[in-house]
């Protein structure tokens, strides 16, 4: 049978009213073969399947060519409407809003395992910076008044970080054991000075403050790429360079001159060797190789080696001078390298081991800007490496704890107890390390780094060793001694 007499009939146009070509073949096909292979016939059936039983004219005419914009009885149109009305039910199913009986299990894997992947690109940002959020509020403030010159020098100190460096000396001055002799015969006897509390507490503030001053003198430029420290006041221009360099200077001879003559010099050397530490060490290797933040992290534990030394000076046997510096030599190597000093170097090693879970789970969500900044900070440069170095420093919070209460800084059931919040932040680094600082881990990891050093030292306080003793003797009386007094009168 010739196929061209059907062919140039299908295609000669019937009242203006096309076919297409597509169309035209199938019919010819369906004319010469009476008879299709069963698999064949299915297929081509479902082509002519609908919502109703029979088959409408106008399904031929869906791909009628369109003629002055027009087509039969708005057929065309119809199917625009239904492509349409696909693409938008095609659009909800992604973002989530068809029913479930609307969308198909396929899709709805699909949209599921979309929004996972979406989630775990989502970087944990850090928080607002202290001295940012004092520096637009002393921008609002009229110039030359009190409240704008306050906001702005407090800026310079980095307080939250300044509060927190405070609190780890007063811990570890508040953790010191009383000597075994105190402790059975001077009942009464407060263990602590409040008086070299204060000194402490004022100094260490200020030394820190000028650490700090002198960190933001010697990077603006760089503060001024990150979102977070771009609002800082030396940044902003609401203090000139002159103003800051003359304040950290202040804030630094104020501060090591309390702790010299309030605390002892062994305590205001470690305050000025953490200034230069921190200013002249710390700062300019940021921008050089990634172990800053070790350094960083001796930073950070001096302050606790502070207040143990501050405590320990109260019974030393030695006192050192500001005109005998053999005497300030003794006094050091009884505070620092003798056995008693090992608790305050285990608080140092507790809060060197604390920075690095902290700080890397802190910083991953601005490692982009730190890399643009110019900082070469771990999370940046290798951040499998970073979560490594987090699991590692978590651990060791475990044998930490356990020594304090190996040299009796605290009783036995500290281990115990302080096992159980550092069971936590374990779980949350080695999540951080197996997911490679993603789906939220580097978030999970931080707050509980946030919980953990307080809870540590906390518990810490409150089994410090002979505590319960005491409070126990306070209430009750010390019958030993009583009896002992019963004894000699008879």
């Amino acid at each position: 049978m010739s196929l061209r007499r059907p062919l140039l009939a299908l295609l000669r146009p019937l009242n203006d009213r096309t076919i297409c070509f597509r169309c035209a073949k199938r019919l010819a096909q369906a004319a010469r073969h009476t008879t299709r292979p069963l698999h064949q016939s299915a297929r081509r059936n479902q082509i002519a399947v609908s919502k109703e039983d029979y088959v409408d004219k106008s399904f031929f005419w869906a791909n009628a060519f369109r003629s002055g914009g027009q087509t039969r009885d708005g057929v065309a149109v119809h199917h625009a409407a239904v492509r349409a009305e696909s693409r938008s039910s095609a659009v909800d199913a992604v973002g989530g809003t068809t029913t479930a009986t609307e969308e198909a299990p396929h899709r709805r894997r699909k949209r599921l395992k979309a929004e996972a992947a979406a989630v775990e690109m989502v970087d944990v940002p850090l928080p607002p910076d202290a001295s940012s959020s004092l520096s637009q509020s002393a921008a609002a403030a009229p110039p030359r008044s009190l409240r704008r010159i306050f906001s702005t020098y407090l800026a310079l100190t980095k307080p939250r970080l300044a509060f927190l460096i405070v609190l780890t000396t007063t811990a570890s001055y508040s953790i010191y054991p009383v000597p075994a002799l105190l402790s059975t015969i001077a009942t009464d006897a407060p263990s602590l000075s409040t008086l070299t509390l204060l000194y402490l507490t004022t100094g260490t503030f200020l030394a820190i403050a000028s650490a700090n001053t002198l960190n933001m003198l010697f990077e603006p430029a760089y503060d001024a790429k990150m979102s977070r420290t771009r609002n800082r006041p030396l940044v902003r221009g609401l203090v000139s360079k002159r103003s800051a360099l003359l304040f950290a200077i202040a804030t630094g001879v104020v501060g090591t001159t309390l702790l010299w003559e309030g605390v002892n010099p062994t305590t205001a050397i470690l305050g000025a060797s953490n200034i230069a530490l921190y200013a002249f060490a710390y700062t300019p290797l940021k921008r050089i190789h990634p172990v800053n933040t070790w350094v960083g992290a001796v930073v950070g534990a001096i302050p606790p080696l502070m207040g143990w030394c501050a405590a320990a000076s109260q019974y030393s046997t030695t006192n050192g001078s500001l005109t005998n510096t053999a005497s300030i030599w003794e006094e050091s190597k009884e505070l620092l390298f003798t056995e008693q000093a090992a608790g305050g170097w285990l608080l140092a090693a507790l809060l060197f081991a604390w920075q690095f879970p902290h700080f890397f789970a802190l910083s991953h969500g601005v490692r982009h800007e730190y890399a643009s900044a110019g900082y070469r900070m771990l999370t940046s440069t290798n951040t499998p490496m970073a979560a490594r170095v987090s699991l590692r420093y978590s651990l060791a919070m475990f044998p930490i704890c356990g020594g304090l209460s190996y040299y009796e800084v605290t009783d036995p059931s500290f281990v115990v107890t302080s096992s159980v919040i550092n069971s936590w932040m374990l779980k949350e680094a080695v999540r951080f390390w197996w997911l490679n600082a993603e789906r939220g881990s580097a978030r999970a990891l931080f707050w509980a780094s946030v919980w953990q050093l307080p809870i540590v030292l906390v518990l810490a306080m409150v089994h410090k060793r002979g505590l319960w003793e005491r409070i126990k003797i306070g209430v009750m009386g010390n019958e030993d001694v009583e009896e002992e007094w019963e004894d000699d009168e008879r």
